[in-house]
């Protein structure tokens, strides 16, 4: 039996971890879902390289790794625009961001920094086979679960490629794809390119009121839609603190503590909104004054510390409305990427 393919650790990157669309039905026993913050880009990369949404990725925070591929294999790198190269035979150059790309055996692909926004995603074709932990492959840090041993890569680390499933991308033909100068990468003779995000001097995030936003006085609705927060520096995959003005309550209030979700925004007694992320706890007992909308979570997850934010206040149905939008959007994605893929066989 040959050898499983893997991707070897040269560099680990600032922050890198093993993610997937995160560990369901373990909130009850005090573990949170994890999984990838910027979902849509985590879901779009295993799209470009002919994966299930489920399969892990490589999540890779303001600056990436240097790995080494042991086989050729399909690769996609989507999120923020993180300047990668492939080292092949003959010298380096770019790796194209946003479409899928055959990597010869044995090259070596560095991350950058990146340029725009905060998170990149790294998949491969057959996904990040570790062993999964609560039927997830999720990195939880502070649970020290998932991924490898809970933790961030390191040098050395060495990360198996599951097997390819039946029907899955096939080494492209020379008729619809090309090899690079580098002779390292077979890239698409016709591009399919999905952009990185961009998130603009000051994001805008749409928010769907909580169920305390009227414990909080008029002024402080009007503040919260009106003024200028930032993304303090003791933010990370659990919660944003806000940085901006304070929000003030009708009247003091206690609370038993209740279920939270991605994007929830609790607001503790000091006024500043803390809006959760990924590794959120899995309940908690401060006024929810408003939800971050899901479709507007990427959006969030991208945006790095001192990232300017405003807020727009929106309906529950129209927050609903434009998630199934999007939703439809990316069937129709993943299809015109399967396409694309079954072309080059």
């Amino acid at each position: 039996m040959s050898a499983p393919s893997t991707l070897d650790v040269l560099k680990p990157g600032a922050m890198t971890l093993v993610q997937d669309l995160g560990r369901t039905g373990y909130q009850r026993y005090g573990v949170p879902v994890s999984g990838a913050m910027d979902g849509w880009s985590h879901r779009i990369a295993n799209a470009l390289v002919g994966n299930a949404d489920q399969l892990a990725t490589l999540e890779m925070v303001l600056t990436g790794p240097t790995l080494r591929l042991s086989r050729e294999s399909l690769l996609a790198v989507t999120g923020a625009d993180v300047s990668a190269t492939v080292t092949g035979p003959a010298g380096r150059e770019s790796l194209p961001q946003g479409r899928p790309v055959w990597v010869q055996a044995g090259a070596e692909i560095e991350f950058g920094v990146c340029r725009q926004g905060l998170r990149s995603y790294l998949a491969v074709h057959g996904g990040i086979d570790l062993p999964p932990v609560l039927g997830s492959r999720s990195t939880w840090t502070r649970g020290r679960m998932g991924g490898i041993d809970g933790r961030a890569l390191v040098r050395g680390d060495r990360l198996p490629i599951g097997e390819p499933a039946d029907g899955s991308p096939e080494p492209p033909s020379r008729s619809a794809w090309r090899r690079s100068a580098s002779g390292a990468l077979v890239v698409p003779e016709v591009p399919l390119v999905v952009p990185a995000p961009d998130i603009g001097a000051t994001a805008t995030v749409r928010l769907v009121a909580g169920s305390e936003w009227d414990a909080f006085t008029p002024a402080a609705q009007a503040t919260l839609l009106s003024a200028e927060y930032r993304i303090g520096l003791q933010s990370d995959r659990m919660g944003y603190r806000l940085e901006g003005p304070a929000l003030d309550r009708v009247r003091p209030i206690e609370m038993i503590s209740e279920a939270v979700v991605f994007g929830t925004m609790q607001v503790p007694p000091d006024g500043l909104p803390i809006i959760l992320m990924a590794d959120r706890q899995t309940a908690g007992g401060y006024p929810k004054a408003a939800v971050v909308a899901a479709v507007d979570q990427r959006v969030l997850a991208q945006c790095a510390p001192r990232q300017a934010l405003r807020f727009t206040m929106i309906p529950l149905d129209d927050a609903q409305r434009i998630l199934l939008a999007r939703e439809r959007e990316y069937s129709h994605v993943r299809d015109i990427i399967a396409e694309s893929l079954a072309g080059g066989r």
